[in-house]
Order: structure tokens, then sequence, then C-alpha cells
């Protein structure tokens, strides 16, 4: 606290906590990645929007770099601090502030986790039905911030679906309140919908009102086993056409053996090479009836080798967890990841593409990958060799994605489906955007953050 910029900032906030110790600085300047050594000038947890808006304008007054912080559960470096920057950390803003019955809203503050916006959600009868495995370390100021896919997108969409309004704190310190829960709004330009997503580089978001939905009808739970790739797609059409789909998630036998050796249950005999946990709608006997016709009717054609129908609670969240604890199991070797997204109609040709791209670029490294099949999603984990060096794998990888950016371009993907561009994809933005879609975009960002103290060398 001997910095004089720091020791004014606590003069103008006496309530406001500022840590600089230096398991302090290393726990919040950095998310998953843990590519990056963080090096933040200190770490600031507000309390209060106020409190928020005066560091904001103490930041443009001493020309200080702020990285707003969430649950840093990011894969992108987007919540990374490395060069002096104060991390500002949205942990204490963590309350729910108000439920509207009518309007079906839950307006909360950005702290607050994903897990504790489900509980509240659900003690009044609803769901907010935005869902993943990280939902009880991530925060929604983070969803907001990366427009946070997951497990359910299929049904319910993508977080900017269900965002109703929001407060944000813009670069230069002013405190925008946009779209106000508004179902129709037809007043000039949604900034609202610029701020989703836009990784904490437009704004610090300060509250949110969410909309909350009915809870879906009963479901029921059924892992596939499939013989081939080209079965995926075949099976997802059935599947699709038949049922009223919840999730359609795909992982592949390599990553199922992380998961089974990370305290994993085994759920059928004999291994296949890709395996399907699909969640439908199971309101009576005849919905199930349809779900076995059409799991039949996949094994006549040959796309499914086997399948398990889950016959209590428990199992479900058995073979759910075949499919949500990939990551977690994987986390120890600190995998290089992708997450890229085609056209669900591009993605039985892209899949071909990319299996013969890595196997081709990887032929030392085990590749484990997944994912949302049914939004055309797809998660590529890329494990370090023991013996290879930390700064080689990187640069293999690297020169890899770059590959991998060039097939997404010819196939309209994109870079980044769910995590953000951060750190780590900025260098491959150009594969998803146009030059002149990038000239805006920085347009944009000078104009909501003259000074640019906001998120600096994130996306761009």
């Amino acid at each position: 606290m001997t910095d004089a910029r720091l020791a004014e900032l606590a003069g103008l906030l006496p309530g406001l906590r500022l840590l600089t110790d230096p398991a302090d600085l290393e726990h919040y300047g950095r998310d998953w990645t843990r590519r990056w050594t963080p090096a933040p000038l200190a770490i600031a947890l507000p309390a209060e929007v106020a409190e928020v808006q005066a560091i904001v304008r103490w930041a443009n007054t001493h020309h200080i770099a702020i990285v707003p912080s969430g649950g840093r559960t990011g894969l992108s470096g987007g919540a990374v601090a490395m060069h002096g920057e104060l991390v500002v950390s949205l942990e204490r803003m963590n309350r729910v502030l108000a439920f509207d019955a009518v309007d079906r809203t839950l307006t909360v503050q950005p702290g607050i986790t994903l897990q504790a916006v489900h509980d509240a959600a659900q003690a009044q009868g609803l769901i907010y039905p935005v869902d993943f495995a990280a939902r009880g370390s991530c925060s929604i100021g983070g969803n907001i911030a990366t427009n946070a896919g997951g497990i359910r997108v299929i049904r319910y969409g993508n977080t900017r679906e269900w965002v109703a309004g929001l407060k944000v704190i813009s670069g230069s310190g002013e405190l925008l309140d946009l779209n106000r829960g508004l179902i129709k709004n037809s007043s000039g330009y949604d900034l609202r919908q610029l701020m989703i997503g836009s990784e904490g580089t437009l704004g610090v978001v300060v509250e949110a009102t969410l909309r909350l939905t009915e809870p879906p009808p009963p479901s029921q739970v059924m892992l596939l086993a499939l013989p081939d790739m080209d079965a995926l797609m075949q099976v997802f059409s059935v599947f699709r056409a038949k049922l009223s789909l919840q999730a359609f998630e795909f992982f592949t036998d390599v990553a199922q053996r992380h998961v089974l050796a990370h305290g994993g249950q085994r759920a059928m005999d004999g291994d296949y090479p890709y395996y399907v946990v699909t969640e439908f709608d199971a309101v009576d006997e005849r919905a199930m009836e349809t779900a076995l016709a059409a799991f039949e009717h996949g094994v006549e054609q040959g796309w499914i080798s086997d399948g398990v129908v889950a016959q209590s609670d428990a199992q479900a969240a058995a073979l759910w967890r075949l499919r949500e604890g990939i990551t977690e199991s994987l986390a120890p070797r600190r995998p290089y990841k992708n997450d890229i997204s085609v056209r669900i109609a591009a993605v039985p040709a892209f899949l071909h593409e990319m299996q013969s791209l890595l196997e081709r670029e990887y032929p030392h490294f085990e590749v484990v990958w997944f994912g949302h099949i049914g939004d055309g999603n797809l998660h590529i984990n890329v494990l370090k060799p023991e013996a290879l060096a930390e700064a080689e794998f990187i640069s293999q990888c690297e020169h890899v994605t770059k590959l991998l950016a060039q097939t997404l371009q010819r196939h309209g993907g994109s870079i980044s489906a769910e995590h953000g561009i951060g750190l780590v994809k900025r260098a491959y933005l150009e594969s998803t955007r146009g030059a002149a879609e990038i000239a805006l975009m920085r347009g944009l960002r000078q104009v909501f953050d003259p000074q640019g103290v906001l998120n600096p060398g994130k996306l761009f």
C-alpha cells in the first residue's frame, strides 16, 4: 500500500477492500488458463455500485488499466492481469437484489454464482436455464461477459437470451441502465446486447436482471454408444425429429477413460469410440416408447451399438458425470484448449476435416474432444507429453490452431463458441470476423472506453 495511487484510492473509498499480498495477487491475477504469470498492481473488492464507479474514474485519472474479475473460471485468458493492472473482483457483490413474480425476473449482483442463481429461481418455482459444469464457481458477471452457453443451449439458447436488463459502468465511469427489463423496446440500439459477450472491454457489469422460465417437464437421460463419427449426426437427426430434446452431448472413448480414472462410473460393458448423453422430455409412457423406438431404429441402421436408460435420479447423474466430468478430469494436465463452432448443417463435413487435421498434426499428442453437437460447438483438449517443454508444446499447438482457424473460416465457423477471445485467441479473430467488422468493433471500444482502461490487450 506504499503506492501513492493506491493510497489515494483507499482514501477516496474508506470501505473498499484492497489486497496487495503476493498470494492474493497470484490468485486474483489469473484464470484457468494458467499460461501467464500474474502481476497485477493490486486487487480491489468493491461491495457497492458507487465503489465500482469511483474505481473506474480513479483509473482514468491515473491511466491505470482495470481487469474485471468474476469466478475466473475462463479458459481464454480474459481475466489475466500481468502488466500492473488493478484487478476489480466483483465477488463481494454477490446478492440477489429482487424477484418480480409478474415479470418472472431475478435481479442479481454480478458476483453471484450460477448455482446460487439456480437455487434462487428454484425457490420461486422457476428456473434460470443456462447451465454447465462450472456452475458452482463461475459468476453471472463472467457468464454475461462471455455469453456463456453450456449443455442446454439446444433447448434454451445462450446467456444473451435470458438477460432482460443490465447496469454497467462504462470505461469513462458512467452508469448505464440498459433495457430495464423490457420485453419490447424499439428505441434505438440495444446496448445491453452489445455488452453481452464483450469480455469486460466496454464496461463493468454491476447488476443484471435475468429472465426465468417454467421448469421443464419430467425428463429421461440416455447414454448411447456409437460405432463411428458419421453416426453422431444421424442419431442426432433422428432423436431431434422424434423427441423434445433438452440436451444432446457427445464425447469420445478417450474422454471417458479420463473421467473413469477420475472417479466416474462405467455405465456399460465394452468400449466404443463415441458416446452421446441425451436428455429429453418424458412426460408419459408414450414418450418413452417413442424414445425406445428411435433407439431401436438407430440400432437397426447400425448407428447405435449399445445404450443405457437411467433408472433413477442417481443413475441419471452418473451418466451426466461422464460428460460433465471431462474438464475436471483433464485439469491436472493443463490441456491446450480449442472451443470452436460451426453451423449444425456443416458439422459432418467439418468433423471429417478436423479429425484428419488433428491426426496429421498431433501424431504423438493425446487429443480429447467432446462437445455440444446439437448446437455445433466442439471442445478440443490437447494434453502435453511429460517430456515436452511447456513453451514448445504451446508453440506446436498454436501452429495447429492457425490451421484449425483456416479450416473454420472455410466452413463459416467461429474460433470461439462460448469461451471468449481473451488473450488466447486474439491472433485468430480474423478467421471469424471480417476486417470491416473488426474496425467497427475497435471503434465501439473507443466510444465506450476512450482512454482504454478496461481490460486492455483482450479481444484485440
